[in-house]
């Protein structure tokens, strides 16, 4: 097993490396880093939780240009919450250089906004198709120097119907240029674009991966599905969860029998507003809201490590998303747990997905009927973030010290440009609420809420 010193990296990049806790390259980033840095074209068949985004980020800030105004590098991904979670970990990988800007564009924010911020310059563009088509359109971003093109999760695209978006955006972009493709399937459609996209590519297939996942798949025969989805809960007692519906309208349903029954519910669909999203994310991830409902918007670049289990409530229509939806758990070399609830219905359907598949009895489950899934936090959110130069340490600084919370009883904080977000102990949740609302972070009064 080799480490990221064998790859030849620089100093600073290995420095921060090690800050960040990354020791040894997966899979996908041994076999990709190199390549990508000696600036060949790649197509990569990973899946999400591979590593695949430090892969092609690690060497794309690499080469960037820090004197450079225009965009020097373009991340197209299917969505939002992909283009976030991309941006992130661009910025935690970029912290050894200066003044390194990454902007995320996509729809449901204010495009002005967005335009605004792209008039100040950017180093690498993240968003999705339709939106940065519409800026290409409106001429409000800049794609004549863009020297590295990647596409993530370009099989998600083209069944989204991306393809001509993409093929436009594509035809703008310099010829003399280095173009990236990772996707987690590699379907006929992925052949065609990639003889547009790419030159003489690397193939990097991780054939090997669907060994190392550690997945338990149950196949229960129900007649109330809601009835079960409690049963299933109480039987297995996860830390976190997440429940796959069909439908927006059933995502609503579902949380709300869930909240009604005590059980504590994030929910994730379309309807939602980005910050909406963001919010519930952040709250299932922290353990706020350890149950998510969603629909299949939460099945690809959702990376969350800890969820214990996955819950298809509803059946998908095809077997890629079954796949997908099942992959949120058992990540990072974890096991996990996938539960399918199948009414008449869907038993038909899960028998198209796996044909050989045991199909078990709910009534088979010995649910603790006092198990209430709930979170042990709440989240306080604070009108301020790096624009305003406030850390993670500044807000534990101020519950720790001025208020007076042990360190303990404080959960994940995370930081982003306008607003922070810290999870707290419920025992303790009013004293902090109170002590910031009164107090001060690094001498600046700053407006907090509960979410």
């Amino acid at each position: 097993m080799i480490s990221f010193k064998d790859l030849s990296l620089p100093s600073e990049v290995l420095s921060n490396l090690t800050n960040l806790g990354y020791i040894t390259p997966t899979p996908i980033q041994e076999k990709a880093i190199l390549p990508i840095i000696k600036g060949r074209d790649i197509i990569a068949q990973a899946k999400t939780g591979s590593g695949k985004t430090l892969a092609f980020a690690l060497p794309l800030i690499l080469k960037l240009n820090e004197n450079e105004y225009f965009p020097q590098a373009l991340i197209i991904a299917p969505t939002r919450e992909l283009s976030e979670q991309i941006a992130m970990e661009c910025r935690k990988l970029a912290q050894y250089k200066r003044d390194i800007k990454i902007i995320t564009v996509y729809g449901g924010t204010s495009l002005t906004k967005q335009v605004a911020s792209l008039e100040k310059g950017a180093d690498i563009i993240v968003g999705t198709p339709g939106r940065l088509l519409d800026h290409f359109s409106r001429e409000t971003i800049p794609l004549k120097k863009i020297k590295t093109l990647i596409l993530d999760e370009a099989d998600r695209m083209l069944d989204m119907g991306f393809a001509d978006d993409i093929l436009k955006l594509v035809s703008n972009l310099p010829k003399d240029r280095q173009s990236l493709l990772f996707s987690a399937t590699y379907p006929e459609k992925i052949d065609k674009l990639t003889k547009v996209i790419l030159k003489e590519p690397i193939e990097i297939k991780m054939e090997s991966q669907k060994e190392k996942i550690d997945i338990k798949e149950h196949i229960y025969s129900v007649n109330d599905k809601d009835k079960a989805l409690i049963v299933a809960i109480q039987h297995f007692q996860p830390n976190l969860a997440i429940v796959f519906c069909n439908t927006k309208v059933k995502t609503i349903e579902v949380s709300k029998m869930l909240e009604d029954k005590g059980f504590d519910v994030a929910t994730l669909n379309g309807d939602l507003e980005q910050y909406e999203r963001q919010e519930m994310l952040l709250q299932f991830a922290n353990g706020s809201l350890p149950i998510l409902v969603a629909t299949d918007l939460a099945s690809r670049g959702l990376d969350i490590e800890d969820v214990d289990i996955v819950i298809n409530y509803d059946i998908p229509m095809k077997s890629e998303d079954y796949t997908h939806r099942i992959g949120r758990t058992g990540r990072a070399n974890r096991s996990g747990l996938a539960i399918s609830l199948c009414d008449d219905y869907g038993v038909k359907k899960i028998l198209e997905i796996k044909s050989e598949v045991k199909i078990e009895k709910i009534t088979d489950l010995n649910p603790n009927k006092n198990f209430y899934l709930q979170g042990s936090v709440n989240t306080l959110s604070i009108g301020g973030g790096k624009k305003r130069k406030i850390r993670a340490g500044d807000i534990l600084g101020t519950l720790c010290k001025d208020i007076g919370i042990d360190n303990k009883l404080i959960g994940k904080i995370n930081v982003y440009a306008d607003y922070s977000y810290v999870a707290i102990d419920k025992s303790v949740i009013k004293k902090a609420f109170n002590g910031l609302k009164n107090g001060k972070i690094k001498g600046k009064k700053i407006r907090v809420w509960w979410l």
